[in-house]
């Protein structure tokens, strides 16, 4: 019996460390992630600024040439329809 109840000690020993050994895995895994995360905040953050720098250039009258003219283009005229779309809810409120 005395064998038993020591195997059966091992095991569960054995059971103790497995769990012990992925837990520290899935804690390693989550820090992984949140940093990989945190390096995508402060790539889209960056991406962000690009593009406002190179709006600003386009609205400032630089020449942007290529993709990026045509997508400061795009940005121009739905500015534009927002300011018009904003005109005429000030124009429905002052008429109500």
């Amino acid at each position: 019996m005395s064998d038993f109840t020591e195997k059966w000690g091992q095991k569960i020993g054995e059971f103790v460390n497995d769990i012990g050994k992925k837990t520290e895995d899935t804690i390693e895994v989550q820090k992984i992630k949140a940093e990989i995360r945190s390096l995508n905040r402060g790539n889209n953050r960056d991406y962000i600024d690009i593009g406002k720098t190179i709006m600003e250039k386009y609205q400032n009258g630089e020449v942007i040439d290529g993709d990026m003219g045509v997508l400061c283009e795009a940005i121009a005229a739905r500015n534009e329809l927002i300011k018009e779309h904003e005109e005429e809810i000030e124009k429905i409120k002052s008429e109500s």
